[in-house]
């Protein structure tokens, strides 16, 4: 045990037994017959939003860096992402094989007549090589372009939020329907996001916590009445 702790961070253990949380409930609901009375799109639904949330958990790396100085996150970062992409992938595949049976032209008739899976298409298409290219091998050998290939990531989680937001029947725009969970990706999205704004992520970064907590030096000096 003390073995594993010294191996494993807190952090660590805490992403994965996360990440793995929602295919082992799946599992055992489907085994205990639980899922619901559409259990395929049970299976789509929770495994596409699994995916966004690691997706969007993976952007709280930099800001929760920047703000608290804890580097730790920045290291999972790829971790996360690897893991939406797994999500992703299982997405996909119960939509393709248990939902549609591979039926290809049936497949391509649905994507077509519904934008939101078109988007979703797109989202899924994008993440390939971002999840190809995450391990250190592609970042020396790519350079520079690395980075800029990874900042398709900004555009990648708004479409995913996109894609879940319009497959709801609801209206984010009137506040109508079935939006509480599109409402709130769209709100935390957008908050991590507006932290990569340079002058935003400048003030972040010379934000310390512990000023909340701990007074300054020149507070704690007694006052000195002056003759």
């Amino acid at each position: 045990m003390k073995k594993f702790l010294s191996t494993y961070t807190p952090l660590q253990i805490a992403i994965h037994l996360y990440a793995w949380s929602t295919i082992l409930r799946l599992i055992i609901e489907a085994a205990t017959g639980t899922l619901s009375v559409n259990p395929i799109q049970e299976l789509e639904q929770r495994t596409g939003r699994q995916a966004i949330t690691l997706l969007i958990l993976s952007l709280a790396c930099t800001p929760i860096n920047t703000i608290f100085k804890w580097t730790e996150p920045l290291k999972r970062r790829r971790t996360l992402g690897l893991y939406a992409f797994m999500y992703a992938v299982v997405h996909v595949i119960i939509f393709v094989d248990l939902d549609y049976g591979l039926a290809l032209s049936q497949i391509v008739k649905t994507i077509l007549q519904k934008p939101y899976i078109i988007v979703g298409v797109i989202t899924f298409l994008l993440l390939i090589p971002l999840a190809f290219t995450s391990f250190d091998i592609w970042k020396k050998r790519l350079g520079k372009n690395w980075k800029r290939l990874h900042q398709l990531i900004y555009l990648i989680a708004p479409l995913a939020v996109l894609h879940f937001a319009w497959s709801k029947k609801g209206d984010l725009f009137s506040l109508s329907g079935d939006i509480i969970r599109p409402l709130i990706y769209v709100l935390v999205l957008s908050i991590f996001l507006i932290f990569r704004i340079p002058a935003i992520r400048k003030a972040l970064a010379s934000f310390s916590p512990r000023r909340l907590i701990l007074p300054s030096r020149k507070s704690q000096q007694p006052k000195v009445d002056t003759p």
